[in-house]
C-alpha cells in the first residue's frame, strides 16, 4: 500500500520548553500631600496672609480717607465773585453795597478754605464754561438802587443775589461752592438789614417793611453751566474715565498672561484640564514687544466697545465724538503699555503693582467724585501725576465744556503722552538690563513626541 505525502507538510517542530509566568507585583502607592498636612506649615500661611492684610489696610485708608471729611480738608476751592452793581452809595457811605458784599464775603471766608477770584460777568461765564471754579457769586448792576428803594417805600420787591452752580464739575464740588456762596449772600443780607433798620429813614416804617429791611436780600440759585440731562450729574465723565483705566488696565493684563502661557512661560488651566505648552526660545525685550504690540492693537477693540456701549446703547450725553474716540483709544493705550512695562519689570507681582498705580492710588486721587480741593493733602500730590486724574479732566473737558483746552484737555494730552514714553522707556530698560545680565524667562520642557 502506497503512502502519498502532501508537498505542503513541514516537519514537526521540537516543543519549546514552556517559560515560567512571572508575577506582576503592583505598584506601591504614591505619597500625597492633603490639605490638613499643608494646613499645619506656617509658611505656606505667611505670604498670602501678609499681602491680604496689606492691601485691605491700604485700600481702606486711601479709599475711605479721601471721603470722610470734605469741609474739613477744603483748601482753596476756586469760586467766583462777581461784583456788577454801579450804583452810588446811600447816604453817609463811602461804598456802595455791592462793594461792602463783596468785601465782607472775602473778609468773612475761612483763611486758605476758599479761593475767591473777583471778576466781572462775562470773565466769570466764561470760568465755569472752562471748568475753573466751582461757583459762581453774582451782585446784580442794580444791586445798591434796589435796597435804596426798600429804605425809601418805592419798591417793595427784594434785590436779588444769584449764586451760579456748575455740575460739569461734579455735583459733590458744586453743592460745596453753592453752599458756601449761599451762606455769604445770607449773612449779607443780614448784615445789610442791620444797617438799613438803625438808618433814621427806616423809623417811620410798619412793621411789614421793617421785617423786609431786616433781611432785605433774595438768594436765587441757577445753573451756570449746564450739562446734558444723560450725564449722570456730572459722574459720567469720571465713569467713562473710569471704563478707559479699567479697559487697559485689564485687557493689558490679559494680553499678558496670554502671551507667557501660548509661549510656554505659563500654564493653561481650564476646569480640569491642565497644559503647558512647549516653550518658545524669546528674549524679554522681544516678548515685550510683542506684548506691546498686541496692546496697541486689541486697544482700538476695547475702546470700541466702551464707547459702543455708553454712547449708543445707553444713550450717554457725549458731544465730539470723534475726539472722544482719539482720546479714548490714547488713554486706553498709555494705560495698556503701562501695565505691560510693570509686568515685564516685576514679574510675577507686576498686576499687584500695576493695580495699586492705575486703581488703587488713581481713584481717590482722581478729583472726578471728591474735589481734591477738598481732599487731604497726600491725594492732591498723587492728582498731579496719577493717570486717572488725568483722563478724567480731559474727558470731561470734551463732554461738558466743548473740547476747550484750558478745561484741562491739553494737560490731559501731556500726560498721556508722558505716560507712553514713561512705560516706553522703563519697560524696555528693565528687560533689555535683564538680557544683559542673563536673566532669562527660558525655562525648557520636553517636546512632545513626533507624530507617526
Amino acid at each position: 500500500m502506497t503512502t502519498v505525502t502532501s508537498p505542503t507538510a513541514q516537519p514537526e517542530q521540537p516543543e519549546q520548553p514552556e517559560q515560567p509566568k512571572q508575577s506582576v507585583q503592583p505598584e506601591p502607592p504614591q505619597h500625597r500631600a492633603t490639605a490638613r498636612m499643608l494646613l499645619r506649615r506656617p509658611k505656606l500661611w505667611l505670604i498670602p496672609a501678609v499681602l491680604a492684610a496689606l492691601v485691605a489696610l491700604l485700600l481702606s485708608l486711601l479709599y475711605m480717607g479721601g471721603i470722610l471729611d470734605p469741609n474739613g480738608n477744603l483748601h482753596r476751592l476756586p469760586i467766583a465773585l462777581v461784583d456788577a452793581d454801579t450804583g452810588a452809595p446811600l447816604p453817609g457811605q463811602q461804598q456802595n453795597l455791592g462793594a461792602q458784599v463783596a468785601q465782607a464775603v472775602l473778609a468773612g471766608s475761612p483763611k486758605g478754605q476758599f479761593d475767591w477770584k473777583q471778576v466781572g460777568p462775562a470773565e466769570a461765564q466764561d470760568m465755569l464754561a472752562s471748568g475753573k471754579v466751582y461757583g459762581a457769586l453774582e451782585i446784580p448792576a442794580d444791586f445798591t438802587a434796589s435796597i435804596g428803594a426798600l429804605v425809601t417805600g418805592g419798591a417793595t420787591v427784594r434785590p436779588t443775589i444769584t449764586v451760579l452752580t456748575n455740575p460739569g464739575l461734579g455735583s459733590l464740588g458744586s453743592s460745596l461752592a453753592s453752599q458756601v456762596t449761599q451762606n455769604a449772600a445770607h449773612q449779607s443780607s443780614l448784615s445789610i438789614g442791620k444797617q438799613l433798620t438803625a438808618a433814621p429813614a427806616a423809623s417811620g416804617q410798619d412793621g411789614t417793611a421793617r421785617l423786609l429791611l431786616a433781611d432785605p436780600v433774595s438768594v436765587t440759585v441757577q445753573v451756570g453751566h449746564a450739562i446734558g440731562r444723560h450725564s449722570g450729574l456730572g459722574l459720567s465723565a469720571f465713569y467713562y474715565a473710569l471704563l478707559l483705566v479699567l479697559a487697559g488696565f485689564i485687557s493689558g493684563n490679559l494680553i499678558h498672561s496670554g502671551v507667557d502661557t501660548a509661549l510656554g512661560y505659563a500654564d493653561s488651566e481650564m476646569g480640569p484640564w491642565h497644559t503647558r505648552r512647549p516653550t518658545v526660545p524669546i528674549t524679554r525685550t522681544q516678548t515685550l514687544v510683542l506684548k506691546m504690540v498686541m496692546t496697541a492693537g486689541i486697544s482700538l477693540l476695547t475702546t470700541s466697545m466702551v464707547m459702543l456701549a455708553c454712547i449708543a446703547v445707553l444713550g450717554m450725553d457725549a458731544s465730539h465724538i470723534p475726539l472722544l474716540w482719539i482720546f479714548s483709544y490714547c488713554a486706553c493705550l498709555a494705560i495698556g503699555l503701562g501695565v505691560q512695562a510693570i509686568n515685564a519689570a516685576f514679574g510675577g507681582i507686576g498686576q499687584l503693582v500695576s493695580m495699586f498705580v492705575f486703581i488703587a492710588l488713581a481713584l481717590p486721587s482722581s478729583g472726578a467724585t471728591v474735589p481734591l480741593q477738598a481732599a487731604p493733602t497726600i491725594y492732591r500730590f498723587l492728582g498731579a501725576f496719577e493717570p486717572m486724574r488725568q483722563l478724567a479732566g480731559g474727558v470731561r473737558a470734551i463732554l461738558y465744556f466743548d473740547a476747550r483746552g484750558d478745561a484741562g484737555l491739553m494737560r490731559a494730552w501731556l500726560m498721556i503722552a508722558v505716560g507712553v514714553a514713561g512705560a516706553l522707556v522703563f519697560g524696555f530698560a528693565m528687560t533689555q538690563y535683564y538680557d544683559r545680565k542673563g536673566l532669562r524667562r527660558l525655562t525648557p520642557q520636553p517636546m512632545p513626541p513626533p507624530a507617526d
